[in-house]
């Protein structure tokens, strides 16, 4: 039986919902536009660019008064399965279990989650009008380190940014002072094993047509012990980066283009 609980701002909350009952309440908060937090257990399917399936578990799932879509486990920080804003959503009973489908138009992707038991409903409307500052944005990092390319390390000459290969885009590219050539992944927030395994792939990419000896480093505030292990254990290097001095490094010149940063004459 569904309990409603009285909170302030209109925040309504429901312990231990009939499916049903679920159903009716999420409908009601899409159409009023209100965020919605569901602590239940289901399984999600992905279809889109590509397709992946999760199996039965017990999760968070958090719809946004903009759309967006958050699927969370209840281990790390990142979502599991998400969409961003701008998405519809439907929802219908589907034998035993209660379907909230995010469609995305532009590319075409849905993601499907199917609930068979939800622990507690939340539906609410937030007022947060805070301005945020941040000291540094990657693109701020990365500024830093093509105006002073010792951030990294002495000798370092930077000759790309944003540098396309098979796996994506190479956030700084260039050579040490012994002529390897050094793959740079920035990251303004602690890493994890997952920016590890990005550079690492980045790498991999490289090295079929460098003809030379390649390394990679990360760049950010912090990493994990986690993401520092696997990191040793393949080879690869972390730079501690200051996001507040690379602000404050190029503030006087942040009027130009990166590409005003890089060296003229290319390796």
């Amino acid at each position: 039986m569904a309990i409603l609980l009285p909170v302030k701002r209109a925040f309504l909350i429901y312990e231990s919902p009939s499916l049903n009952e679920a159903l009716s309440r999420i409908e009601e908060a899409f159409v009023e536009q209100r965020t919605v937090l569901i602590v239940g257990r289901c399984w999600v399917e992905y279809r889109g660019r590509a397709s992946s399936k999760l199996k039965p578990g017990e999760r968070i799932v958090i719809v946004k008064e903009d759309g967006s879509l958050l699927v969370h486990r209840c281990r790390g920080y990142e979502p599991v399965n998400w969409q961003p804003p701008g998405c519809f959503f439907k929802t219908h009973m589907n034998d035993n279990s209660l379907t909230v489908k995010a469609i995305r138009r532009s590319p075409r992707e849905t993601v499907i989650i199917y609930f068979d038991q939800i622990y507690l409903l939340s539906t609410f409307k937030l007022i947060d009008e805070g301005e945020f500052s941040i000291y540094a944005s990657e693109e701020d990092i990365q500024k830093a380190i093509l105006l002073n390319p010792s951030i990294i390390e002495d000798g370092f000459t930077p000759i790309e940014y944003e540098k396309k290969v098979e796996s994506g885009f190479v956030d700084v590219y260039g050579v040490d002072k012994e002529g390897r050539m050094v793959v740079i992944e920035i990251k303004r927030r602690t890493v994890g094993k997952d920016a590890v395994l990005q550079l690492a792939r980045y790498i991999e990419s490289i090295k079929t047509s460098a003809g030379r000896e390649v390394r990679g480093i990360l760049a950010a505030p912090q990493i994990s012990g986690e993401a520092r292990d696997l990191l040793t254990s393949l080879g690869l290097s972390f730079k501690r980066v200051d996001p507040k001095k690379c602000s404050e490094m190029f503030r006087k010149v942040k009027d130009k283009k990166i590409s005003d940063f890089l060296q003229a004459e290319e390796v």
